[in-house]
């Protein structure tokens, strides 16, 4: 089967920055052991696979090890292609019908505002491993319905970890590390490993600021926020929490179109 194949870097502004996702724009529904080969074969953090249907998009995305139920990277990735190859108008709102219900996204100036489930954390006892994984101590340890949350008293905090991935892995689906930024444009830092999932470190993880927005929305007491996912790669989030939702902003640029013959 040919299919074309379209990488994108999500939630960057220039190549090679933010985190790479492949779109696979289908004609119709595909077979699952398809898709996950396909998405093994990219080896990035999530391949996306959509197709049309009625006034939307069928949507599912999956590791190189297994299907998610929430990716906001290859959300974004999908409704730039959408757009920059005309399948939509920049007028026309991108409608994806996923797992996690109906996502949306619209054009806003340079932006691509998403409007994706607000993931609520509760405090939770923190297992013995979890600190130990990541080699720091807590400011506070929640967990949502996927990952844990570990706030940490420092950006330098989370730009050093350096986890024991094996261990980690054991645990939860993923694992965020977070604190308020040090200063400048940003109200927090983020870092999010996956390796259960088979994503040691993901370089920008919409998903996690579905967690990320209520939680620092509620201790900074505002409802904008902006962030920076300090990855390698690094990548900037706007979020706007409003209620239980959360509108997810950034920008996205296609490096690449392949062909799979």
């Amino acid at each position: 089967m040919s299919q074309r194949i379209v990488q994108v870097d999500a939630f960057a502004d220039r190549p090679f920055a933010g985190n790479p996702a492949a779109v696979c724009i289908l004609d119709g529904p595909a077979e699952e052991t398809w898709m996950q080969q396909i998405a093994a074969e990219m080896n990035l953090s999530e391949t996306a696979f959509l197709y049309p249907d009625g006034d939307g998009y069928q949507l599912r995305w999956f590791t190189p090890a297994v299907e998610v139920e929430l990716c906001g990277h290859a959300t974004l990735a999908s409704a730039h292609v959408l757009w920059e190859e005309g399948h939509l108008q920049p007028d026309q709102q991108a409608r994806f019908f996923t797992k996690s219900g109906l996502l949306t996204a619209n054009r806003a100036g340079d932006l691509i505002k998403m409007n994706f489930p607000a993931q609520p954390v509760a405090p939770c006892d923190s297992p013995p491993e979890l600190l130990g994984a990541l080699g720091v101590k807590a400011v506070f340890v929640g967990k949502s319905q996927f990952d844990y949350l570990v706030e940490v008293d420092s950006e330098e905090a989370v730009r050093n970890c350096r986890p024991d991935f094996i261990s980690l892995g054991q645990l939860s689906r993923g694992t965020i590390i977070t604190s308020r930024a040090a200063g400048g444009k940003y109200d927090f830092v983020s870092r999010f490993f996956a390796p259960a999932v088979g994503i040691n470190e993901d370089p920008v993880t919409g998903a996690a600021h579905c967690q990320l927005g209520p939680y620092w929305s509620t201790k900074m007491k505002k409802r904008d926020l902006v962030a920076y996912q300090a990855s390698a790669r690094g990548g900037e989030v706007h979020i706007r929490v409003e209620g239980d939702r959360v509108i997810l902003g950034g920008t996205a640029v296609t490096v690449m179109h392949c062909k799979l013959v």
